[in-house]
């Protein structure tokens, strides 16, 4: 069965709250925050040990296709496809599951973001292992996040009363549930058995292609024209043909319409979305003052800082900011306030600021 396991790696995002480190061309999902292994690469990384590189696909953007080739290079470079167009998760799984239909009858897919950060790396992988198991056998499988906290940015997996945590066989889900209100984020971690949705599934790509054919059949007979994947009008039928799929996420077009889909809710795998620039302070080594940075730092009655500069900082009286310094822009932030980095890049692209971009 382990032949028939492939990972399709989703890589088109532009990280754009962690600007001015990420860039179009070096996005999040390509830069090095802990160690010396970009967030693509520790993806790579944790999976070789259930699939091998050989079995494992990327779909990005133009802007990155370069770079993700340059940084794994065990992935054959037919596998690292560029997506024309942005059209949100459910285009580019069903792109990945008529691919690997075509080449493999009995392919199985694991879906796995580029840019998580998942700590506890074997147990994580004895649930990968399940999840692969149960889909092969026709299950659709969603793995679920334990909340640590009442998040409103992700949606959110329903189990059963009675779900086991920690159970590495896959348990019913009752619902899925969209981005809440601060209310009912806390009324679902109170409830106990609702599982942050993390965006990691699993299925037999024929059964995904059925799914697909019923719910999204413009996108669907879209995909089903392409040539194989050898050919050498591969890309220029995908090229006229992807932008013309809807723009949704699977979540809305298929798990959410999907009958019997089932769920394996994580206990502890040091799981981290990786979401902003306090994000990365969280997770980061401090000194006794609470301040973080990777280059030299020098302190003055100064505390909870993220510092992120090729060069000496020092921090005199100023508390919980984030600066990041690069060649051409400087970035001073409250903590409190990164999420909203991503809103000067709109500014940046409303005022036409490519070579800030």
């Amino acid at each position: 069965m382990a032949n028939h396991r492939y990972a399709l790696i989703m890589a088109g995002g532009r990280g754009t709250r962690f600007w001015p480190r990420s860039r179009k061309r070096h996005a999040k999902q390509v830069l090095r925050f802990f160690g010396d292994r970009s967030l693509i690469q520790q993806t790579v990384d944790r999976l070789t040990a259930v699939i091998p590189p050989e079995n494992m696909w990327v779909v990005t953007n133009q802007d990155l296709q370069a770079e993700i080739r340059h940084q794994l290079p065990a992935i054959p470079r037919r596998q690292i496809i560029a997506e024309p167009a942005q059209r949100n998760t459910n285009p580019c799984i069903g792109l990945a599951a008529h691919i690997l239909s075509k080449l493999d009858p009995d392919a199985v897919m694991g879906v796995f973001p580029a840019d998580h950060l998942i700590t506890k790396e074997a147990r994580f992988r004895g649930f990968v292992k399940a999840a692969f198991k149960a889909a092969a056998g026709g299950h659709l499988v969603v793995l679920g996040v334990q909340p640590r906290w009442p998040e409103t940015g992700y949606g959110y997996i329903e189990f059963r009363k009675g779900f086991v945590l920690g159970d590495p066989s896959p348990q019913p889900v009752k619902s899925f549930r969209e981005k809440p209100d601060a209310k009912t984020a806390r009324k679902f971690v109170t409830a106990g058995n609702f599982f942050w949705n993390a965006g990691m599934f699993f299925w037999s790509a024929s059964r995904f292609n059925e799914l697909l054919r019923r719910h999204q059949p413009k996108t669907a007979t879209l995909l089903a024209g392409l040539p194989p994947v050898s050919s050498r009008h591969f890309s220029a039928k995908l090229a006229a043909a992807y932008p013309l799929c809807e723009n949704i996420s699977v979540d809305y077009a298929i798990i959410e319409k999907a009958h019997g889909v089932s769920g394996i809710a994580l206990d502890d795998i040091g799981w981290n979305d990786v979401g902003s620039w306090e994000a990365v302070y969280t997770l980061a080594k401090k000194d006794e003052q609470g301040n973080a940075s990777a280059s030299s730092l020098v302190v003055e009655n100064a505390t909870g800082n993220y510092v992120d500069a090729n060069k000496t900082v020092a921090l005199v009286g100023v508390n919980n900011l984030v600066i990041v310094d690069t060649p051409d822009a400087l970035l001073v932030a409250s903590r409190e306030h990164s999420q909203n980095v991503s809103k000067l890049v709109k500014t940046l692209d409303a005022q036409k600021r490519e070579e800030l971009l």
